[in-house]
């Protein structure tokens, strides 16, 4: 018997009892427009981390300041810890190697005021270069210079959360004098708006001043809360990190590892970190949904068995006429792997449908990789063949005598 003529009875078979092939198909497309949508959500939630730790920079490193010899193990918050020093800044930016731009940290929350109208809010105390390791643009006005941080000058340049507080009649900030708590600060610039990120900070939400002038002015402290720094490139940022380290050591005269009054973090760490986590996210996703895949696989099994059972007799009758053993289990597997990638294919549709209403109406991060289809389609043909097989064998392997006086 050919293979069209095999593919032809199993039309013929799924075509007479429309309902159950459905019913019985439904279990794959509900398995694999799961696996379509939440391998989705997960790697659309990868792409949105990934861009998001770009946005912000994914060769920055931060240096945060670290009691080793904090008493009894309790570790003091870094706006507590003196460790690192204006001396730290100007080393690193004068002689690390693979290191583009640095900038100093110093902050202080509080109160902002304009006329009758407040925010709270964090004035962020830096150089010129932060612009260049948070990749942030000036999107109207300027941004201080080195003179202003010489001079200690109140000047700043603010985000568009903090426009919107404080000028909610939509006037022009440039110019303006805004009160951080009671200290008069002059808004030089706007910074362009990033929005929120994926871990839901407003990254608008920002005022950056001279650090000098956070430390002298609001603070009147002579150290610094942290420092920040960009690699030359993002494969370049070990080697940053390391030529950081031997500065830092160097200049707070420590040569063990361990006592180190510093803490280095890269973004790059950050980002194993947080993609890792949602690539383990994704695979429980995914195997949950799996989970459908299987029970539709013996679905498929169940109604096979059925089927073989039904048609006992048919199968007795093609026997008797010469059709071979291997004829009948390859006629059964083609109609179970039929019902399996035809369930496969609506499965997909759906999924996909699934995954633009997700990003449409819930506004996920959604991304539809193309080996997650092929690896879906796989699948199913691989249900067909797996849960098919059994009852298949058992109907080529039935006596045609037998079969034909079944009743």
């Amino acid at each position: 018997m050919n293979t069209s003529n095999l593919f032809r009875i199993a039309l013929r078979a799924i075509n007479k009892n429309k309902m159950r092939a459905f019913l019985t198909m439904l279990g794959i497309i509900i398995g694999v427009a799961s696996v379509i949508a939440m391998l989705a959500i997960g790697q659309g939630s990868k792409q949105s981390i990934e861009t998001q730790i770009s946005e912000m920079g994914s060769n920055m490193i931060m240096i945060m300041p670290y009691d080793a010899n904090s008493p009894g193990g309790v570790r003091m918050g870094p706006s507590d810890v003196q460790t690192l020093e204006n001396k730290d800044y100007e080393d690193i930016k004068n002689k690390a190697e693979y290191v583009k731009a640095v900038s100093p940290n110093a902050t202080s929350s509080g109160q902002f005021i304009y006329e009758n109208n407040n925010y709270p809010s964090t004035i962020t105390g830096v150089a010129p270069a932060y612009l260049e390791i948070r990749q942030l643009n000036i999107e109207s006005g300027y941004m201080f210079t080195d003179i202003d941080i010489a001079q200690n000058n109140k000047v700043c340049v603010v985000g568009k959360t903090i426009v919107d507080n404080l000028f909610p009649n939509g006037q022009n900030p440039v110019g303006k004098i805004i009160r951080f708590n009671s200290i008069p600060f002059e808004i030089i610039g706007v910074l362009e708006s990033k929005g929120y990120n994926t871990m839901g900070m407003d990254q608008d939400d920002v005022v950056l001043a001279p650090y000098t002038a956070v430390q002298k002015r609001i603070l009147s402290i002579n150290y610094l809360r942290g420092i920040y720094c960009s690699a030359e490139t993002e494969e370049l940022t070990p080697k940053a990190v390391e030529s950081i380290t031997k500065i830092l050591a160097a200049n707070h005269h420590i040569s063990d590892p361990n006592a180190y009054d510093f803490e280095i973090r890269s973004q790059e760490e950050l980002s194993t970190m947080l993609t890792s986590t949602s690539d383990l996210m994704t695979i429980l996703l995914a195997c949950v949904a799996g989970i459908s895949l299987i029970v539709g696989g013996i679905g498929i099994m169940n109604i096979m068995y059925v089927s073989v059972t039904e048609r006992t007799k048919e199968i007795g009758l093609r026997m008797s006429v010469g059709a071979r053993g291997g004829d009948i289990l390859w006629q059964f597997l083609i109609e179970a792997v039929m019902i399996s990638i035809t369930g496969g294919l609506i499965g997909l549709l759906l999924g996909f449908f699934a995954s633009y209403c997700l990003k449409v109406f819930a506004n996920w991060p959604i991304l539809i990789e193309s080996w997650s289809v092929i690896i879906s389609f796989f699948v199913c043909t691989a249900i067909g063949i797996f849960f098919g097989w059994y009852p298949a064998k058992k109907a080529a392997k039935l006596d045609p005598i037998e079969a034909i006086r079944y009743e």
